[in-house]
């Protein structure tokens, strides 16, 4: 029951994405359009110190109008490495470096509507080396203990399905 992409044109582009209408042929030999996102890869980092808390950002959605808890994340620029991409977004939206950093998971959010990727990364230590450089991406930034993640997201509080499939990940991990 596969589909298949026979042609895509582009409606409209920008530096963050470009979105295609996409003729696509289903198994049964008829056609549809289907509109198609197309998206840089996207980085996430965070780290889990000795305590077993990991650092999270708290911040506001406009799009949905939401509030809730993240890693730092950011699109990948061309030609950049994904795992150093999600250290520099570490660093400019907290203020802490990571030290190295282990691959946690990679998932599509939303595959069917977007090529998008999202790459988790975490590490066991980091420095912090000031004020974030890009404070305006978050209200604060918090060590969140590991235990209480699974019912923090039970209640809504990481509400972006790829943050909350990392922090039960990095939960699994360190707690069991």
């Amino acid at each position: 029951m596969q589909w298949t992409n026979v042609s895509e044109q582009n409606v409209y582009q920008n530096r963050w994405f470009r979105v295609n209408l996409a003729d696509v042929e289903l198994p049964d030999g008829s056609h549809l359009d289907h509109y198609v996102i197309r998206l840089r890869p996207v980085a996430a980092a965070t780290v889990v110190n000795a305590a077993d808390e990991v650092l999270l950002l708290w911040r506001h959605r406009f799009i949905t109008d939401s509030w809730g808890w993240e890693l730092a994340a950011g699109v990948v620029e061309d030609g950049e490495d994904i795992a150093a991409a999600a250290a520099r977004e570490m660093e400019e939206e907290t203020g802490w470096r990571p030290g190295p950093l282990r691959p946690l998971l990679t998932v599509e959010p939303a595959n069917g509507l977007t090529d998008a990727r999202h790459h988790l990364y975490w590490a066991e230590e980091a420095q912090y080396t000031g004020p974030p450089q890009d404070a305006f991406e978050s209200s604060r930034r918090e060590w969140i203990p590991l235990k209480l993640i699974p019912d923090m997201i039970a209640r809504g509080e990481v509400p972006a399905a790829n943050m909350a499939a990392a922090l039960l990940m990095l939960h699994h991990l360190r707690l069991g």
